[in-house]
């Protein structure tokens, strides 16, 4: 068996919205581990111009115990992907996510 990150990225919303995502988030999504922790913002800035600094940021990863090799992953992933979308899509108003794709081993 060996971990595999099945994806990776992360959450964000204004430092004035009262919110936990380890409450609105299920801590497994079929079978895979959701990790969820607040880091600083991984730029000063976001696409538009808009600085970071006012929002708090947690990164999401996805985590899956499996003996076969990240590659053979692929299906499971977008079964993952699947059931969570909807999850990060129903988070409240003022809420971005951005997730990736990742299937590297740890």
């Amino acid at each position: 068996m060996q971990a595999v990150r099945l994806f990776q990225g992360y959450l964000w919303h204004p430092r004035d919205l009262p919110l936990d995502p380890k409450a609105l988030l299920p801590p497994e999504v079929l079978g895979a581990r959701l990790l969820v922790d607040e880091v600083p913002p991984p730029t000063p800035f976001f696409q538009d111009g808009t600085p970071t600094h006012t929002q708090r940021f947690y990164q999401l990863t996805l985590l899956l115990l499996a003996p076969e090799p990240p590659e053979a992953l692929k299906p499971r992933a977008e079964a993952v992907a699947q059931a969570l979308a909807p999850l990060l899509e129903a988070l409240p108003p003022g809420v971005g996510w951005l997730l990736l794709e990742d299937l590297r081993p740890l």
